[in-house]
């Protein structure tokens, strides 16, 4: 026999299912509802009781519901008005996720009852639909979320030590044998993996999205899958396709062992859209909640504003669609204990009626936050609206991903005309872009590929995408790519070829960590990781998306590893390349010198007519610590790099001072060569980078 539960007012807030361990109290915001339906699932998934919630304040609906314990589903039925025409789209047919559920029940299963119109109707989203989606539906799971973290402790580590590292839960062990439950969040903080990344010495790893997101239907009639995840439907329950058994403490247990070896753990996410789409979107949670409360929408409210691309754009000048995005955050960090966030479209969330506002309601309400002020803060700062490129337009404590560095670095090696001045202002954290509100150097988060386009090995080995599987006719992802093969359209055997690739990734990669800003890897380019060519692999969940790590499970290209972990090696034990403060060529009052020399390889400082060569295939830089470095914090020494695209050339070295000398300590053309000692005038082979340090002379001591 059914049980039979009684329900009492309750409370307006926490807002979300909340267990007191006698109960549990809901609450849910809808400002235009006219009733609020509470409905309970027995263990068949059966609706065996639909109650109205019977108190609403402020907005928010609520009741408590005796004897009620972790474990239950539910779900919501929203009654009001369907006017599409005024932007209202309630229909209490439609089964709700709780927007606060920190737990779901799997993924919806794809019918047109999920709809909240009749999708075969001649006036498609202006029909009512009276389907129960309840059957199709994910179900909202209450839980209790404590977690024994023991001594955890989350490493803080400043920007100026940080090497981002960026993966997915699945696609970085799914093809590895020897890790227990590959794919999931056991397996991504298994044993093996942890050893490689602290191997390689990365410092955080950066998840695509792990928020529960939909699988797209035009994606499922095709046989694929959102792979990717920038589909949310539920901002605070971790995405159940990667879990062996419980989502929540899985999650937990993979942030503790990151913690445990020192690694912080940042989350994409994805508060810019939801899973629901344009007006011809499924009804799932938000649509069906409070439609005009939750979106922006047009001028003609039936249709949305679409920042995002993707059909719809979460209105976050609303107060409580704003506090649901700040409570999320503040509930990852808190009680999941991440280390910080990249915010997907991040100029989405700083946009209002009049375009982008770094002071808009969302970016000031988080950097005021006593909890989320304090953990970081990254923005990918475009999006697809109007005034979208904002670049170095984000307000401290925000870091921004850098796309002009990606593409001038791509542009450099690929040997274009006219890169010199541009590849030296990627080298100094783009101060131009960056250096204003005493923003730190940190602020640019360098990266040569990302999720979103191709990784490195196939940048050297293709010229254009190759996005077929895609089943889009090779129309989806960039078609600029600044890429190029060195001869051979992927895969070949041509040895010179190979040995042409490898310096090149080398040499970018070099770039990288040699650069001022924060440097960011995409998981599996220290192996030579390749998608075939496709540069948009959002609905490959298969080899073509998944990290190959070669047979030996070591590293398809373990040479290259080698090479990437001796740079980051480097770049740790020389603070000079990962200063907060930027770098202007102004002289210390230290010594008089200057923090950043630029050097034409005869040794004479660049001049202007340097500069606008277009034919100049080297700049070679000095660098020490800048010029307002506390006397507490200032090196007595200096580094010299020499980034050369062209063929074989001899720099002259600064002559250095008395009881110093030049080591050679890296150098992509030999890459595994021993520190040497340089002469005043060094050769530097082609197409390569080399570093130097000034070092103690140990002939010249007595």
């Amino acid at each position: 026999m059914p049980v039979h539960y009684s329900i009492l007012p309750g409370y307006a807030a926490p807002l979300g299912a909340t267990f007191d361990g006698e109960g549990v109290n809901f609450a849910v915001f809808s400002q235009n509802a006219t009733r609020m339906t509470l409905c309970l699932f027995d263990d068949q998934g059966n609706e065996f009781l639909l109650i109205d919630l019977p108190e609403h304040d402020g907005h928010v609906w609520h009741g408590y519901v005796p004897g009620l314990r972790p474990g239950q589903h539910y779900g919501y039925r929203a009654h009001g008005p369907y006017r599409p025409d005024l932007g209202h789209r309630f229909n209490p047919h439609k089964l709700l996720i709780d927007p606060y559920a920190k737990r779901l029940s799997g993924h919806p299963h794809w019918h047109d009852a999920l709809m909240g119109y009749d999708a075969s109707a001649k006036h498609g989203d202006l029909t009512f639909d009276t389907r129960n989606s309840a059957r199709y539906m994910s179900r909202s799971i209450v839980v209790d979320t404590a977690f024994s973290w023991g001594g955890d402790k989350p490493p803080r580590r400043p920007m100026t030590e940080t090497v981002f590292y960026e993966a997915h839960v699945k696609g970085l062990t799914a093809a590895r044998k020897d890790v227990p439950h590959a794919g999931t969040y056991l397996g991504l903080c298994a044993d093996p993996v942890l050893d490689h990344l602290t191997k390689l010495g990365i410092t955080a790893i950066e998840l695509l999205p792990i928020h529960a997101f939909l699988n797209d239907r035009f994606l499922v009639d095709k046989g694929l899958t959102n792979y990717w995840g920038y589909m949310t439907m539920g901002f605070f329950a971790p995405e159940p396709r990667y879990a062996v058994a419980d989502e929540i403490y899985e999650f937990q247990h993979l942030v503790s062992r990151f913690h445990a070896v020192g690694i912080e753990v940042i989350l994409d996410v994805v508060y810019n859209h939801t899973a629901e789409g344009n007006q011809m979107g499924p009804t799932l949670s938000f649509r069906g909640l409070d439609n005009a409360s939750y979106y922006r929408l047009a001028e003609t409210p039936r249709y949305y504003i679409n920042d995002t691309g993707t059909g719809n754009t979460l209105n976050l000048e609303h107060p409580f669609v704003l506090r649901m995005v700040m409570d999320s955050l503040r509930y990852w960090v808190e009680v999941m204990h991440v280390d910080g966030f990249r915010f997907d479209l991040a100029s989405t969330l700083g946009r209002r009626e009049t375009g982008f506002d770094r002071d808009a309601p969302f970016l000031q309400a988080i950097r005021q936050d006593p909890v989320l002020s304090k953990v970081k803060l990254i923005a990918e700062p475009w999006d697809v609206g109007p005034g979208g490129y904002q670049l170095g337009a984000f307000p401290p404590p925000f870091s921004e991903w850098n796309d002009k560095y990606r593409d001038q670095v791509r542009r450099y090696w690929r040997g274009d005309p006219d890169m010199t001045r541009k590849i030296a202002s990627r080298l100094s954290a783009s101060s131009v872009k960056f250096d204003h509100d005493n923003r730190p150097a940190t602020s640019s988060v360098n990266f040569l590929t990302a999720h979103d386009g191709f990784t490195l090995a196939d940048t050297v080995s293709y010229k254009t995408k190759h996005n077929e599987a895609n089943g889009e006719n090779n129309q989806d992802g960039h078609s600029e790519n600044y890429s190029d093969n060195l001869g051979v359209e992927g895969p070949t055997t041509d040895k010179a070829i190979l040995t042409a690739r490898a310096q090149r990734r080398r040499n970018m990669m070099a770039t990288l960590l040699l650069s001022q800003g924060t440097p960011l890897i995409l998981s599996g380019d220290e192996l030579g990781n390749s998608q075939s060519g496709n540069n948009n692999a959002y609905c490959q969940d298969n080899d073509i998306g998944w990290v190959d790590w070669g047979r030996d499970n070591q590293g398809s290209d373990p040479d290259f590893l080698r090479f990437v972990q001796q740079l980051i090696a480097f770049r740790k034990q020389h603070p000079i390349l990962r200063q907060k403060r930027f770098l202007h060529s102004r002289n210390r009052a230290t010594d008089g010198k200057e923090d950043l020399f630029w050097r034409h390889s005869s040794g004479e400082p660049m001049t202007d007519p340097d500069w606008a060569n277009p034919n100049l295939r080297h700049v070679a830089v000095e660098m020490r610590t800048a010029s307002d470095t506390p006397e507490y914090a200032v090196l007595e020494y200096a580094l010299f790099a020499v980034f050369n695209v062209g063929e074989t050339i001899t720099v002259s070295l600064p002559a250095p001072p008395a009881g110093q000398r030049w080591v050679r300590h890296i150098d992509t053309a030999r890459p595994y060569a021993a520190p040497k000692p340089a002469k005043v005038r060094t050769q530097i082979r082609a197409t390569s980078v080399v570093v130097l340090v000034l070092e103690p002379d140990p002939t010249q001591h007595t």
